[in-house]
């Protein structure tokens, strides 16, 4: 579909708005920091990331977006199984982080698609991480002509790691409201997403709309992980501000800051992030801003065919 130049402003915030948040998250994560603390890329953290790098979420958000630009539409199986291959090339990398949940699943190293969703799928105990819902920002760029198409490919690839209904649920939602901000600079599209998940999310967001970032301090589970980048998007007018009040709320910082970055970036275009933080921002594999956006054009050219 052909965008205006402000839908490709918003377009191009999605993937740098997730690397912006989620090197600026993480250097706090694991911690709490105070009201008064200044937030910025400082590097460091629990990994010791150099200032500007981002970390596994928007690692594994390139993969998503490469396998769509190479695939195609992730509603199909074969860009589910570049989506796959792409996961395993980053596993192959050795990345300095990557969480419990994805690393049971990546360490098998499967062939496709299919093959990865059934080792997830049999994963015991809890699965409902935030893991998925870290990456699943791309899957909107590359269904911006269809919301039934996005809601689909959000699950898919999700399954891909995460089989649990909270974390499908969360993603499906997530890439809906990406979508809609997008193609009107709105956040509407999170209620209108409200149609493809369980009812138990009415009440979810209005929770986070009607409290703080960090009421939801379980932010390592994907529905408190939601819930914080909704929060902190909804009680703020900006993506700065938004991306900081989600570091503040603590926890996994880098994750709910990415999380709520592919948002915000989606409602306020690239041209929104500050240029200090475009100018600095980094990562696997070995690649900068223009990388993302380059990257960006390839998703949406591929998949307006």
């Amino acid at each position: 579909m052909k965008l205006t130049a402000a839908q490709l402003d918003r377009a191009e915030g999605v993937l740098l708005g997730t690397a912006v948040g989620d090197a600026l998250g993480a250097g706090y994560e694991f911690t709490y920091p105070t009201t008064s603390a200044a937030i910025d890329m400082i590097g460091g953290g629990v990994f010791n990331w150099a200032p500007g790098e981002w970390t596994d979420d928007t690692s594994m958000a390139v993969a998503v977006a490469e396998g769509a630009a190479s695939g195609g539409r992730l509603d199909r199986e074969p860009g589910l199984d570049a989506v796959a291959a792409g996961f395993v090339q980053w596993w192959d990398s050795h990345p300095t982080d990557i969480g419990n949940q994805t690393r049971m699943v990546l360490r098998e190293r499967s062939a496709s698609a299919r093959e990865m969703r059934a080792v997830a799928g049999a994963i015991p105990g809890l699965r409902a991480g935030n893991g998925s819902l870290m990456r699943t920002a791309p899957v909107a760029l590359a269904h911006l002509d269809d919301a039934g198409a996005c809601a689909v490919a959000a699950r898919e690839v999700s399954r891909l790691t995460h089989d649990d209904p909270h974390a499908i649920d969360g993603c499906v939602l997530w890439s809906l409201a990406i979508r809609t901000a997008v193609l009107d600079g709105t956040y509407h599209g999170i209620r209108q997403g409200l149609a493809y998940v369980s009812n138990e999310w009415h009440v979810r967001l209005s929770e986070a709309e009607n409290g703080l970032p960090s009421d939801f301090s379980k932010n390592g589970w994907v529905v408190h992980a939601l819930q914080t980048a909704w929060s902190a998007i909804v009680h703020t007018d900006s993506l700065p501000d938004g991306l900081t009040t989600a570091v503040r709320a603590g926890g996994d910082t880098d994750t709910t800051a990415a999380i709520a970055g592919g948002l915000l970036g989606a409602r306020y275009g690239a041209s929104a992030i500050p240029m200090r933080w475009r100018e600095i921002v980094h990562g696997y594999p070995g690649c900068r801003e223009d990388y993302l956006i380059g990257l960006t054009h390839r998703v949406l050219a591929t998949n307006s065919r």
